[in-house]
This record gives C-alpha cells, structure tokens and sequence, in this order.
C-alpha cells in the first residue's frame, strides 16, 4: 500500500477530497466491513492509499468499484474470478443499470435544513460540487422555494425523520423541479425510509464527511441506490440446550457462579432467536422487524457461546464436541 505521506503535496490535497475511510466506503458499496477486510486480505482488490495514521483511504472510483463487485456476487458471480477484473469489465457485466456516479461538473441542488447550506459554502474544492442554488431552514417553508432556480436535486437534512415529512418531501421536490432527492437523517424508523425509498429518494445517515455527501448525490442523480447492507452470517448453535442443563447442573458444584448464571442466559437468548423466527407477522413492516431481532439474537447468542467456551474450558465443564477436539 502506498502512503500518502510519500507523495507530492498537490497530488495530496487533488486525492484527499475524494478520500474515503474503510467504513464509509464499505458502506456506500453495501458491504460490511468485515467483508471487505476479508476481500483485500485474500484478493488485494484495491491499491488503496494509507493515511499518515495508517488508515486505509479509498477513492470515489475504487469505492464505485467495490459497489459494481457487491452487485456481481450478488448476481452469483465469484469473488475470486471478478477481484482481478478492470472496473470497465465489471460495469459490462453489471449492465446499464451501474451507471457512472462521476457527473461532469458540480450539481445544482436546493438544500433544506439548518446549516447544511453553510456547511457546503464552508467545506472548500469539495463544496465546490454542490451548487446551492437555493436553501430554506425548515422543511415547512420549502413550498416557497423558486421553480426557475435550475436545480437538478433536493437536499434535505433532518435530524429525526418521522413519517409526517413524507408529503412535506414530495411537495418540496415538486415545488423544486429536482429530478432527484437525497434525504439524511440520524434518527428514523425502518417503515419511514422504506416509503421514502418507495417514491424513488435516497435515503442516508447523515454523514461525516461532505465528500460522501457528493458521493451520495451523484448517486441520486444516476438514478441508483444504495445497496442493501450485508448481514454478517450467524454462526449455527453450538450448546444446545440438553449441553447447557449439563453445564447448570455441574455449575451449582462450583464456588464460582457464572456458568450456571451464563447457561440460564443462553437458554433464553437461544429460546428467543426460535421464538422471533417463528412469530406471527401482521405486515410487511413487522416480517421485517422480526428478521432484525431474529438475526439481532442469533449474533448475541453466538457471542455468548464464545465465552462460554471459554469459561468451560476454564472450569473442567462440558464441551460440544467440535471443540473438544481441537
């Protein structure tokens, strides 16, 4: 990997605008960061740049092509055959839907929230991409935003995102014109962004970087979005419950109390991940939901095995029989 230290001082301040942490760009690629470790680990995908810290930078096109390989292994294809690939091959395969996020010049866009705007006008060549053409503080006022003004896309920046606002964006964005719109939030419920999504608007956490924001903005122009965040598998379970009533009762023989304390806790995490899998749903929101605790368990549940393993080991108790040989 290079450094960035290493290189000339303009190449530097060109790149730095475009830089990406490893957790940013797993995310607009719709990776998760673990994933992302394991595929530069075994397949080196990109030569990224490392921060006087160490840090891994990615640039807007190696996060683009990141996005284009989440999206072919989605399609079936295998990691090891597409890592070595060049990006024009891989935007063939993914087909016209992977347009290219790299407009020419900046975007017009009219922005509403309280201090996006002057955030833009402060952040320097980066804010340069943003053209704001016209702003309003609060989304209540966006209906008196000029029709004439230009603007390719609606910026709209909401701190808590309830339902309520759904008719106030789309009002806004037609009283705009905007061909797009990018809604940031740090707070909302899942069903609010999924009507969002609905009437064709990306949907973010607010970021910390204005250079995502550019990215994200692209995004919405090209008429993309984001993929879906991967789920980290869950590990299949490894006490059973006729193992943990084995380890409860040669637990109360011990002074120390914690693996009876963390077998009763295991039951009922293990009782609750069949329990989520299993109940009725009343909706598609609620199908939803209960995927998310379902799989919120599971990976709480294996966390917990963990350390039981590793209080067993300590204590002389039963193991599953994986591990008593290794």
């Amino acid at each position: 990997m290079k450094k960035l230290s290493d290189r000339p001082a303009d190449s530097v301040a060109d790149d730095a605008r475009l830089a990406y942490r490893s957790g940013v760009a797993a995310r607009l690629a719709g990776l998760s960061a673990e994933t992302l470790r394991v595929w530069e680990r075994r397949y080196g995908l990109s030569d990224a740049e490392r921060s006087t810290s160490g840090q891994r930078l990615y640039s807007a096109e190696q996060v683009r092509r990141l996005g284009l390989l989440k999206q072919l292994v989605d399609q079936g294809h295998a990691i090891g055959v597409l890592a070595r690939l060049p990006i024009e091959q891989l935007q063939e395969l993914a087909g016209p839907r992977a347009s290219d996020v790299q407009a020419a010049g900046p975007l017009r866009v009219a922005v509403i929230g309280d201090g996006l705007a002057r955030r833009i006008a402060a952040a320097g060549r980066e804010g340069a991409e943003l053209a704001v053409q016209c702003s309003c503080s609060r989304l209540e006022h966006a209906t008196s935003l000029p029709k004439d003004a230009g603007v390719e896309l609606l910026l709209v920046e909401l701190s808590e995102l309830v339902e309520s606002a759904l008719p106030l964006i789309v009002s806004a964005r037609e009283a705009c014109g905007a061909a797009a719109v990018v809604v940031l939030y740090r707070f909302c419920a899942s069903a609010t962004i999924r009507a969002l999504r609905a009437q064709n608007c990306l949907v973010a956490r607010i970021p910390a970087e204005l250079g995502e924001l550019v990215l994200l903005c692209r995004l919405a122009i090209a008429g993309e979005r984001l993929p879906p965040q991967e789920r980290s598998e869950v590990p299949e379970v490894r006490f059973d419950e006729e193992l943990l009533f084995t380890i409860t009762a040669a637990g109360n023989r011990l002074v120390c109390e914690c693996p009876r304390h963390l077998a009763d806790l295991l039951l009922m995490v293990g009782s609750f991940e069949r329990y989520s899998a299993q109940c009725a749903s009343r909706n598609e929101d609620d199908a939803q939901l209960h995927q998310e605790l379902h799989h919120a368990a599971g990976r709480a549940r294996a966390i917990l095995e963990i350390a039981m393993e590793r209080l067993a080991r300590a204590e002389g108790l039963p193991l599953p029989a994986r591990s008593q040989v290794t």
